[in-house]
């Protein structure tokens, strides 16, 4: 997750035409009530991606927190759901270099050119992973949103490694696929 992140980082100018540190200062200029106003900001007058302005305006945002710090806070008292967490990371890292993972506050959003899935851990015993599969009838285990609201399509509760499977590997490889 660093790695994938601080590639990044260190492909910013590159791709954006200014540094991470650039970026946070143009930020610090404007005053932005909502996240998705500083990245459609970025999208519509700098023409950055939406995976690169999620990232900056959260990397701006968390001024004095890092991508391991937010992660680390997240799974305060949840250690026990790092590994569904790292093998998730895994999984949709192996998907294609396109893969943007994003560290949140309360959780980490998994980007191609658009947000495809969301990871959050939402109890001691449970991370609900959100997939955006448009138009996918619901099942027992692939079910609507719940709480992710309109970020996602569909929420599968994962308490154990073993749930992470053929089948959910299916759904998150649509879902990337979807996003492009």
């Amino acid at each position: 997750m660093d790695k994938a992140l601080q590639t990044m980082i260190d492909n910013m100018p590159e791709k954006t035409g200014k540094s991470l540190n650039e970026w946070k200062s143009l930020l610090k200029l404007k005053s932005f009530t909502k996240h998705s106003e500083a990245v459609n900001f970025l999208k519509k007058e700098h023409k950055v991606t939406h995976g690169f302005a999620n990232t900056i305006v959260t990397l701006s945002k968390e001024e004095n927190t890092t991508p391991t710090d937010l992660v680390k806070n997240q799974y305060k008292g949840k250690e026990a759901l790092i590994p569904i967490y790292e093998k998730l990371l895994t999984m949709v890292e192996s998907f294609g270099k396109d893969v943007t993972i994003t560290p949140k506050k309360a959780s980490v959003s998994v980007i191609r050119k658009k947000q495809f899935a969301l990871i959050k851990p939402s109890t001691k015993t449970r991370i609900d992973l959100g997939l955006k599969i448009k138009d996918k009838p619901t099942t027992d285990r692939l079910e609507n949103s719940g709480p992710f609201g309109t970020m996602c399509t569909h929420r599968v509760k994962l308490s154990e490694v073993s749930q992470i499977d053929s089948e959910l590997e299916e759904w998150l490889q649509e879902a990337y696929l979807k996003a492009e």
